[in-house]
């Protein structure tokens, strides 16, 4: 019984410290526990039904967490049903020329509007590689399968990555100065285009070698 209590009151203290307001740092402007996190990603996410209609969600928590793997968060959603369903997505980005039907397939739920990727003026193929579609009107598309989704968390696995010539450099190479995808901003909720080069990785810093 003394341990249950001395439990009890461990809890309550943790929580206690838990909800006090956190001290101001001197000379900046403090928002509290406000989270931010820039830039976050306007992540296209596109599967199928059960029915074969596509469907297209935007997520912003999102991130590569491995050389060939993805992971992003999800709430309930159509797409969750489909993962589900379907054990495959692609992932595209929103750009600035789709920035209005992206933001579109993030407001609207598949769910309500079966028709939503046809209703913008996109259109979809299937995959060559995962049972998912691919949406020709985003540049650049990773074809994934899904290997674990569970508690919200999906982690899949990038079988192929596409890209329309239009966004490629001299060399090949997939140009995001081409491509321009949006970042959101999560403080002013507005998109953000990706901005100019600024330094080379793994170079820019060798001045303080």
């Amino acid at each position: 019984m003394k341990k249950i209590i001395s439990t009890a009151l461990m809890l309550l203290c943790a929580g206690c410290l838990m909800a006090q307001e956190p001290k101001a740092v001197e000379g900046r402007s403090n928002f509290g526990a406000m989270m931010f996190v820039a830039p976050e990603p306007a992540i296209m996410i596109a599967t199928y039904d059960a029915h074969d209609n596509p469907d297209v969600m935007m997520a912003a928590w999102g991130c590569q967490c491995a050389g060939d793997k993805v992971k992003i968060h999800l709430s309930d959603h159509q797409t969750t049903e489909n993962l589900q369903l379907k054990k495959a997505f692609t992932m595209s980005f929103a750009t600035k020329a789709t920035v209005a039907e992206s933001d579109y397939f993030g407001e609207v739920s598949a769910r309500e509007v079966k028709d939503k990727v046809a209703r913008v003026g996109f259109t979809a193929h299937k995959s060559p590689n995962v049972d998912a579609p691919i949406i020709d009107q985003y540049p650049v598309t990773l074809e994934c399968v899904v290997e674990r989704f569970e508690n919200g968390v999906l982690v899949g696995r990038v079988v192929n990555t596409s890209a329309a010539k239009e966004v490629l450099d001299a060399e090949g190479n997939i140009d995001l100065g081409k491509l321009q995808p949006v970042a959101f901003d999560p403080v002013n909720n507005t998109y953000r285009i990706i901005g100019d080069v600024v330094g080379n990785a793994w170079k820019s810093g060798d001045k303080f070698k």
